[in-house]
């Protein structure tokens, strides 16, 4: 999923999307282990896009807190 789409999901939508993927995560981290890893850039997308997820609410934070 893309950045922006991200940024239009509300706080609740964020961290609704972070404990799937971080679930997905862990389903692709067994199937690593158990050579069933249908496509591996997968475990590539999922991590990058959970580093997108916290990036962004980090700054909403911070902006939050600035005001």
């Amino acid at each position: 999923m893309a950045n922006t789409d991200y940024n239009g999901q509300s706080d609740d939508q964020l961290n609704e999307s972070l404990a799937q993927l971080k679930r997905e995560q862990f389903n692709l981290r067994f199937q690593a282990a158990t050579s069933q890893l249908e496509k591996p850039s997968r475990v590539r997308e999922v991590r990058r896009d959970i580093a997108r997820i916290k990036t962004l609410q980090t700054q909403r934070t911070r902006a939050a807190s600035a005001k």
